[in-house]
């Protein structure tokens, strides 16, 4: 089976290019549509595997290989696949959403002079989905992980705007997908190391988050291999209830 995908310009990380956290959920969704299964993504891990640079406003062909596995491709590019497989994390307590917000001063997000690609932005991606500060809270995510004393990892204190919520009041899945993204990349920094693009994400939504939740999206570093940087980031709702992971892939930064 065969369908097509466009990225909007909006869901960008790097300027001319999609947020890793945003198309791996867009393209999960599409696994689910192709097998005939629900699309949210709810309830299976699925990951997936960035090839090159998603191209923005640019139509894409999702190709179903079978139930389980997927290309998206643009012409002969492969853009990314995905498959379903098994994923188990172990994932550390969060802090408060207090203490995670009383802490959102030291976010790479919110420090000047860490990116070089936006001339005069703010933060490490000014303009990115999920942590750009130079992005309308009604447009962006605006996910602001910082460290937090007491937790070996970064941690931020989330509210989503309205404009992301479903009809039923929820966060679509590639949304969940794209807050559970930068914090891998922040928990790296903030042990002095600052990686290039996500490679790989799996992650896996236990359970429905509520828009209108005050979230706590925390994020951890499991290790290094090679040029492979290894990422956790999970998800919790105002319950305190953990509703979505991820372990990432981040490539090693080419300088």
């Amino acid at each position: 089976m065969q369908s097509s995908i466009v990225i909007e310009a909006k869901f960008r990380g790097p300027p001319d290019s999609g947020n890793g956290g945003y198309i791996s959920g867009a393209f999960a969704g599409h696994l689910g549509v192709l097998s005939g299964a629900p699309s949210d993504g709810a309830g299976d891990a699925v990951q997936v595997t960035l090839r090159a640079p998603t191209p923005l406003d640019v139509e894409m062909q999702v190709i179903g290989i079978d139930a389980d596995h997927l290309d998206v491709k643009q012409g002969d590019v492969l853009i990314a696949q995905a498959e379903r497989i098994e994923l188990e994390l172990d994932v550390p307590t969060p802090p408060s959403f207090a203490d995670a917000a009383a802490a959102v001063d030291a976010s790479p997000a919110l420090q000047p002079g860490l990116n070089s690609l936006v001339p005069g932005g703010l933060g490490f991606h000014p303009i990115c989905f999920c942590c750009g500060a130079d992005v309308d809270a009604a447009e962006g995510l605006r996910v602001f992980a910082a460290p937090v004393e007491g937790f070996n990892g970064v941690a931020a204190a989330w509210q989503p705007d309205a404009a992301f919520a479903d009809e039923e009041g929820f966060l679509p899945s590639a949304v969940i997908w794209a807050a559970l993204d930068c914090p891998g990349q922040f928990a790296f920094m903030n042990d002095g190391i600052r990686t290039g693009l996500l490679g790989r994400m799996t992650a896996k939504i236990l359970k429905p988050v509520a828009a209108s939740d005050q979230i706590v999206v925390i994020g951890w570093c499991i290790g290094i291999e090679g040029k492979k940087h290894f990422a956790g980031t999970a998800m919790f709702n105002q319950q305190g209830e953990c509703c979505a992971v991820s372990k990432q892939v981040w490539i090693g930064r080419q300088d």
